[in-house]
């Protein structure tokens, strides 16, 4: 089991982080779309600007990306689906709402875990200006 306090990082600064580079185009590809439609539209929106800039910028991407919860010999009927996973190794959560809260960190924390993969974005363009967090599993 995971004990949240123990098991990811959350980096805000240019500290060393996993895959930074793809994390800098990323936030980038985000960037421009905060730049063009601003605050106050639903996460779907935001979904779609961010496939298609994905795209454009040939950033190999799945969208809405489903993660089974392997229960000893059996597959669990429920799942987790992350807005997107790039590079095939990143999760991108898209959000769209002023402040991020702890569920959203613990939301992304789930997500690596059953992925196994290393690293999620949290990207909230819910602010006036874009907000972004890193948010690294450890163990």
């Amino acid at each position: 089991m995971l004990k949240f306090e123990e098991s990811f990082e959350i980096y805000e600064s240019l500290e060393k982080y996993p895959f930074q580079e793809e994390t800098y185009k990323l936030i980038g590809v985000c960037m421009e779309v905060h730049r063009n439609l601003g605050k106050g539209f639903l996460e779907v929106v935001y979904k779609d600007a961010l496939q298609y800039e994905l795209r454009k910028m040939n950033i190999g991407f799945e969208r809405e990306k489903k993660f089974e919860i392997a229960y000893k010999d059996i597959i669990l009927p429920h799942y987790y689906i992350a807005d997107f996973v790039a590079f095939g190794k990143i999760i991108i959560e898209v959000k769209a709402q002023e402040n991020v809260a702890e569920n959203h960190y613990k939301q992304v924390i789930n997500y690596l875990a059953v992925s196994k993969l290393k690293l999620g974005l949290i990207i909230n363009f819910g602010e006036e200006s874009l907000k972004f967090k890193r948010v690294a599993l450890t163990k």
